[in-house]
């Protein structure tokens, strides 16, 4: 069997490890997605009128709905991914890691099976909370067919590059708990963009944060795609950002697999 196809067929086997795992114990994962789930009722139908009026429009709560959505869907892919963290802290800190070392197995198929799993997870995770969105008044009629498939594009790009941080995180982390603590920064980051205010309407002092992060492009080229908006420099901005901690997070987590265990 070549290389190649042993990394797929190995790799493979862990994609559907991770999945049973998933299916088997939910909660995590449930709890991760009750999270934006809550917030989009409350931003909704606490503070819709009142957060719609406070940007520039009238106190036109279907008007917020479609501008929080966008947000919601990337906060949803940031909390799904802390359960990758915490599933690959519990992997190496439970001693199967050191089973599969000794296996003839391919090396990066245990940390592809948890970056595939979790994707997976996200997208699964960003439907649920787009169905919520929808059943509740969200809509999306301009948006063309290529609009969409660039969307869901969009929302994997972003998915796979928070995992590889959140897998480098859960390698990182001695133990889970630590994973979970370690990862909360990629929930965090989403209220400190453009997800629920425009930049524009944020103190001068914090619009820097909000905006050289890598949520706001990836918000705004999100929302333009879903409700015509304008995207600018946000679309490229986005691209880059995806593909650099993608990167980033790949060679951290190769780096910190390879090491021998203690």
């Amino acid at each position: 069997m070549s290389s190649l196809s042993l990394a797929v067929r190995d790799s493979s086997t862990m994609l559907r490890r991770n999945l049973l795992h998933a299916r088997r114990y939910p909660s995590m994962t449930l709890n991760l997605l009750l999270t934006p789930v809550v917030l989009l009722l409350l931003f909704v139908y606490i503070f819709g009128d009142v957060m719609s009026a406070g940007i520039g429009g009238d106190a036109d709560r279907s008007a917020y709905l479609a501008y929080l959505v966008p947000g919601v869907l990337l906060l949803t892919i940031g909390g799904t991914t802390i359960g990758s963290a915490v599933s690959v802290s519990v992997d190496m800190t439970e001693g199967i890691i050191a089973r599969f070392r000794t296996m003839a197995i391919h090396r990066g198929s245990v940390l592809i099976g948890h970056v595939i799993g979790s994707v997976v997870q996200c997208v699964m995770s960003v439907v649920l909370v787009g169905a919520v969105a929808v059943a509740i008044g969200f809509r999306s009629t301009d948006a063309t067919a290529v609009e969409w498939l660039l969307a869901l594009g969009l929302l994997v790009l972003v998915s796979l590059a928070l995992t590889w941080i959140a897998v480098g995180m859960g390698l990182s982390s001695p133990n889970a708990e630590a994973a979970s603590n370690n990862a909360m920064p990629l929930m965090i980051l989403p209220f400190l963009s453009s997800a629920f205010v425009p930049v524009e309407q944020m103190p001068g002092w914090f619009r820097p944060v909000a905006e050289y992060q890598p949520f706001t492009p990836a918000i705004e080229t999100l929302r333009g795609l879903l409700l015509g908006s304008e995207i600018g420099h946000n679309g490229w901005l986005a691209v880059v950002w995806c593909v650099a901690l993608a990167a980033l997070g790949h060679l951290w987590s190769r780096s910190l697999f390879a090491r021998d265990p203690k």
